[in-house]
């Protein structure tokens, strides 16, 4: 598949057939991610695949804040990913060589860990629908609890749930689009 297409087919999929998605087609999917880039190389994302259908259920009604839409998904859910990153990498330059010596810098790291999550996220997204399979990116979640849940180390925190699984029904249609004067700038 072409990935300027992929990029523009691939949709949130909210509906899923009633069969599990191959462990061993999760860990290609997963494989590829891998090549996600991070800051510094420090390939910070973790991911926890739960198809344990007991699990999966404790995560809808103890994970999401009660938020109805994610509850429904998870509801007849047969796989979800808890995407995770390791804490304290990304952004992280202890010493930053300049002209006249060095100086510290601890910037923007938090935001860093969140962005190379975010690209985890897409990649392990558009991997997925590469490869046949749907995916929507929940962001209303308790991460403490679902860390809790499937038993992360200390050192991880939750970015993301994603559900996933073969669609159900038509492929959703594209959404509308901004117009690119509306997003874009030159300065």
């Amino acid at each position: 598949m072409d990935a300027v297409q992929m990029i523009k087919e691939r949709r949130s999929i909210r509906t899923f057939k009633d069969e599990k998605v191959d462990r061993d087609l999760m860990k290609e999917i997963v494989s590829i991610s891998r090549y996600a880039p991070s800051w510094g190389n420090y390939q910070v994302a973790r991911y926890t695949l739960v198809d344990d259908e007991a699990t999966i259920k404790r995560l809808g009604t103890e994970g999401v804040n009660d938020f109805i839409y994610n509850i429904g998904t998870l509801k007849d859910a047969k796989g979800v990913l808890v995407l995770s990153f390791v804490k304290g990498k990304s952004g992280k330059i202890e010493k930053l060589p300049v002209e006249d010596g060095e100086f510290n810098y601890d910037g923007n790291s938090s935001h860093w860990e969140v962005f190379d999550a975010g690209i985890a996220c897409q990649t392990f997204c558009l991997a997925a629908h590469a490869k046949g399979v749907g995916t929507v990116i929940m962001g209303v979640i308790n991460d403490k609890v679902i860390g809790e849940i499937v038993g992360l180390p200390a050192e991880e925190t939750v970015a993301a749930l994603i559900v996933y699984g073969y669609p159900d029904g038509p492929h959703p249609a594209a959404t509308p689009r901004k117009d690119i004067e509306d997003i874009m700038r030159f300065v």
